[in-house]
């Protein structure tokens, strides 16, 4: 075991946990706890979206498809990057300005509910289950990142007591701050993301002997069209099969993890500068994760390491641990813990907030209760990771396998409803609850019986949850006046900035 990467590591771990404990005290209240009191400003809350998004999947899942099957891939990171923009510019100032005037709405869940005077509980019950199924899987893709880094920086260490090590960090800061510790830790976990993913790929061209001999190295991979955009695997690429690469793009619009840090800014009129910091930040850290499996292409080649035998997803953790010093190696090893804590931390404190805030809080002797509230969402979130933990170990699939299905997910099942909620104010309870259930159930069995067609869930998914949405509200009767009233009050305040 490297003593000065384990430093670095145990360095970075206790700033983390560090930022959590210093949130404790200054939690207390639910609106601080699970949305920071709406007082983020546009860096932290621009940096935390962009990092919370990402996860294992920017430096671990992309490169290494990109690494497998050529430039293709890279139509997942163009759709990524237009879908984060086109959500901060259509969604993130009207859902800050909706949800205050929809009864001062904390969570997704919430203002779904206000926005359409669900007294009955319907849409909030719905939208816990929905997030607390995909949240798990989402969170397991993010400790089974936890254990294959860990291990692989580690390999004295079993993969278990890796991801064991991992959970438990990631829980315990989340657990203790909520919020605010969770966004302030993802601030500096994106920017230490993105100084990692663009100094690791400029390093290995330096050391393959300049771009010259990279390209010559390309055309030698034996991936027929590898710097191609246009090919994917040796296949060229149709329209059907960008257009589902593209798709990715319409997850934003639903990640509820993302959403609720539009909720958070202090002042709506700084969405504007939060929106062109994302961009920036998502620009360059996916080309240069993009770069990273190129590069990673002809690195694995020129150092004797074969393919075929090699996990593509840990390209990455390779170059930097052959490229560095060791205590930078530590560093950027530890841009990937940043990556994939940055996204579970953000998951979880939703996902307890979505059971804690919206169904218990709403009944019985929680409601009102903010101190038992509040340590209710601390246990649900411990809950939540202990199930995703188990379904890390037994699950099987891989981390861009569990990442896709459940961006998926919440892309069909929330997307939709909030661009309907916010946009039109013909839509009506009877349109949010099918939305919802037809994009969840077309993801589920899209997945399960039409995988093999090539087009990603999410792409049917969305446009059928929106047809849905549409379709019933018309077929059913127009929302009260007092909901229309309220969705006119949100529209005038927004028209006024």
């Amino acid at each position: 075991m490297n003593i000065e990467v384990l430093i670095a590591f145990i360095i970075y771990f206790a700033l983390v946990l560090g930022v959590g404990f210093y949130f404790y005290k200054r939690s207390s209240s639910m609106e601080d706890y699970i949305l920071g009191g709406r007082s983020m400003n546009p860096y932290v809350t621009a940096l935390s979206a962009q990092a919370s998004d990402m996860s294992s999947w920017l430096l671990m899942g992309l490169p290494g498809a990109v690494l497998l099957f050529g430039l293709g891939e890279a139509w997942i990171g163009i759709g990524l990057a237009l879908g984060s923009y086109l959500s901060w510019l259509l969604v993130a100032k009207k859902l800050r300005k909706h949800s205050v005037v929809a009864g001062n709405a904390l969570t997704v869940p919430e203002f779904f509910s206000n926005r359409f005077k669900d007294e009955k509980g319907y849409l909030r019950f719905i939208c816990a289950v929905i997030i607390l199924f995909f949240f798990v899987i989402y969170v397991a893709s993010g400790f089974k990142g936890c254990g294959v880094t860990l291990q692989t920086i580690f390999p004295e260490a079993s993969f278990e007591l890796a991801m064991g090590v991992g959970a438990v960090i990631i829980i315990a800061y989340t657990f203790l701050g909520g919020y605010k510790a969770v966004c302030w830790t993802d601030f500096f976990q994106g920017l230490l993301m993105l100084v990692a993913v663009v100094v690791v790929p400029l390093a290995a061209v330096g050391s393959l002997g300049g771009w010259s001999n990279l390209e010559a190295g390309w055309d030698a991979v034996g991936v027929s069209h590898f710097t191609d955009l246009f090919w994917d695997n040796g296949v060229q690429m149709g329209f059907i099969a960008i257009l589902s690469l593209m798709a990715w793009a319409f997850g934003y619009f639903g990640m509820p993890h993302i959403v609720v840090r539009y909720m958070s800014i202090r002042d709506p009129e700084e969405v504007k500068v939060s929106r062109r910091v994302s961009l920036v930040w998502i620009v360059i850290a996916l080309s240069a994760a993009i770069l990273v499996g190129m590069v990673g292409r002809v690195y694995v080649g020129e150092a004797g390491i074969a393919v075929d035998g090699f996990n593509s997803e840990h390209i990455f953790i390779q170059m930097a641990g052959d490229l560095f010093a060791p205590i930078i190696a530590g560093l950027l090893f530890a841009a990937v813990m940043a990556a994939i804590m940055s996204t579970a931390d953000s998951q979880l404190l939703v996902a307890s907030s979505s059971i804690v805030n919206d169904v218990l809080g709403k009944h019985g002797r929680f409601k009102g209760q903010t101190s038992k509230l509040m340590w209710a969402s601390r246990l649900v979130v411990v809950a939540v990771a202990v199930l995703a933990l188990i379904l890390a170990l037994y699950g099987g699939s891989n981390i861009m396998g569990l990442v896709s299905y459940a961006w998926a997910g919440f892309g069909a099942a929330f997307g939709p409803l909030m661009v309907l909620s916010l946009y039109w104010k013909r839509m009506n309870i009877q349109g949010a609850i099918a939305a919802m259930l037809v994009g969840f159930l077309t993801v589920i069995l899209w997945n399960t019986f039409l995988g093999s067609t090539g087009i990603y869930e999410l792409l049917p998914g969305f446009i059928f949850s929106l047809i849905a949405g549409i379709v019933v509200s018309l077929a059913t009767k127009a929302p009260p006046e007092e909901i229309v009233e309220t969705f006119e009050k949100a529209e005038s305040l927004v028209k006024e900035s």
